[in-house]
């Protein structure tokens, strides 16, 4: 591994450590509605073309039956790296608000996914999404003005949580959006749309919940679970008796267990990138 990459990884682990011992209040926004967004016209039936963005997918997404799907970022080829520039442009040139409601979600939810896979492709030395960002001492970059659309600079943390989360007000948003990063709910293989938003959302909530990075149980019996569901409590119920409530609901083979389950619970996260290959 050469110098610019040792200084990376020594980046990633720091940024790591700083990470999972901050407080989660300040690992995870809250929900804060931009309210100019909030608009919709429902009569509109114009639905966007994500067909750039599904060939990406195709080409470079390595799907796990096992999890997680893996992305080839160092194999994107410069006319795909500029298709996804394109893509990206297009969507920045769209105002949402003229869309209907469904078609919206389906727009934010890829807009954050393409973003973040471009954010990796733009710093091809780092091993973390936590070791890129705008400033020295940013962790990661969801705070980076990195588009603009209807005139307004839009980060990756607008999108998800003053956008997505306090709009839809849905759970199922944690398990779209990917932070290209192994403990993150999995990339899905499709591109969003009106009319799978829904089947896509299931699926990704079915897969990550039966993964031992979402949830499990060490050899001692304690119950391990990704630290999505400390950071975004309030989503998933608001106490940990309906989080646990919720995974039994979700996990039907281990409801007993989960629903009087009274230890401790080991919130984990491992940041490291989801290449397919090393970097």
């Amino acid at each position: 591994m050469g110098t610019s990459r040792l200084h990376s990884a020594a980046l990633a682990a720091v940024f790591t450590l700083v990470c999972v011992t901050a407080a989660p209040a300040t690992a995870a926004p809250n929900a804060d509605l931009w309210a100019i967004w909030q608009a919709s016209d429902e009569s509109s039936d114009e639905r966007i073309d994500h067909g750039t963005w599904q060939r990406l997918l195709d080409r470079y997404l390595a799907v796990a039956d096992d999890g997680p799907n893996l992305f080839r970022y160092d194999a994107v080829s410069p006319a795909d790296r500029a298709a996804l520039t394109a893509y990206l442009d297009g969507l920045a040139a769209l105002d949402p608000r003229r869309l209907a409601r469904a078609e919206q979600l389906a727009y934010w939810i890829n807009l954050y996914n393409a973003l973040t896979v471009q954010v990796v492709l733009d710093h091809p030395q780092a091993d973390s999404i936590l070791a890129m960002g705008g400033g020295w001492f940013s962790r990661g970059p969801w705070n980076d003005d990195l588009v603009e659309i209807a005139g307004q600079p839009v980060t990756l943390n607008d999108i998800e949580h003053r956008i997505l989360r306090p709009i839809w007000q849905d759970h199922h948003i944690h398990y779209a959006v990917n932070c290209a990063s192994f403990s993150c709910p999995d990339l899905a293989a499709e591109a969003y749309t009106r009319d799978n938003a829904r089947r896509l959302m299931d699926a990704g909530e079915h897969s990550y919940l039966r993964h031992p990075r979402g949830l499990d149980f060490d050899p001692d019996g304690e119950l391990r679970l990704s630290s999505i569901f400390e950071w975004y409590v309030e989503d998933f119920g608001g106490s940990r008796e309906s989080l646990l409530s919720y995974l039994a609901d979700e996990r039907p083979d281990l409801a007993d267990r989960l629903r009087n389950y009274r230890g401790g619970i080991d919130y984990h996260y491992d940041w490291s990138l989801n290449a397919a290959e090393p970097r």
